[in-house]
């Protein structure tokens, strides 16, 4: 995640520009990212599902060479009302790859279903642990469906609990990305890998890196993101020999 609800205030790390997130992008891709999740903000930094503020900010990315799948959030932050943003996602006239959804927000089946109507991926954000209740988790379940097309379940843990991770063995089948905010980022990443789910990182999602040194680019976490996995990865392994 390229800059999430970070502003200039939490460090240099953060890209704000549209010329300064694709320098970023291009960073992080070179660093091994294989998709890139940019908030699209206004000159005053606001988040915006705007076509005038989503377009330019796609073309300026993929104008500096950025080749991997493009994705941004389409949720409360950029439109508080519901009906808006299904409004503003049906006026984009430059699509992402990809859109995140956070299934804990009303109209997030009606939004799902018109981004996949429009040909844009969905990454369906449901929070598990920490107080988060079961109706996220219940509402993605009531909608999702094999026939619902390029959906992925992208599951926000307020801690590494391999439990909640097993019980989604039973979910639809459809891809799963976990993630972890700040203190929980490197603890479920790591988490990630032991189970064979995909994982995301970036200064929106994590300031530091696993040795509490400040990161200074979303390239550093990415490459770091890369050799946690590795590492987490070996010690699974080994362990089920």
């Amino acid at each position: 995640m390229l800059n999430g609800s970070r502003g200039a205030a939490e460090g240099a790390a953060v890209p704000l520009s549209p010329p300064d997130l694709a320098e970023s992008a291009l960073a992080a891709v070179a660093a091994g990212a294989g998709e890139v999740l940019v908030h699209p903000r206004t000159p005053c930094g606001r988040e915006s599902l705007s076509p005038r503020v989503v377009g330019p900010v796609l073309a300026e990315l993929r104008g500096a060479g950025v080749r991997v799948p493009l994705s941004v959030p389409a949720d409360v932050e950029a439109e508080p009302d519901p009906g808006a943003r299904l409004e503003r996602v049906r006026s984009w006239t430059v699509l992402p790859e990809r859109a995140t959804v956070r299934f804990a927000e009303p109209g997030a089946r009606e939004l799902a279903q018109v981004l996949l109507a429009r040909g844009v991926a969905v990454d369906a954000v449901v929070p598990l642990g920490g107080g988060a209740g079961p109706e996220p988790l219940a509402r993605f379940l009531a909608w999702a469906a094999p026939d619902r097309g390029p959906v992925r379940l992208v599951a926000e843990l307020a801690a590494p609990d391999p439990a909640l991770v097993a019980g989604l063995c039973w979910l639809p089948p459809v891809p799963v990305v976990l993630y972890g905010r700040d203190a929980a980022s490197w603890p479920v990443l790591r988490l990630a890998a032991r189970c064979g789910a995909g994982a995301r990182t970036g200064v929106g999602d994590v300031l530091r890196l696993p040795d509490g040194r400040p990161a200074r680019s979303n390239a550093e976490l990415v490459a770091a993101a890369l050799e946690e996995t590795r590492l987490a990865g070996a010690t699974a392994t080994a362990g089920s020999r």
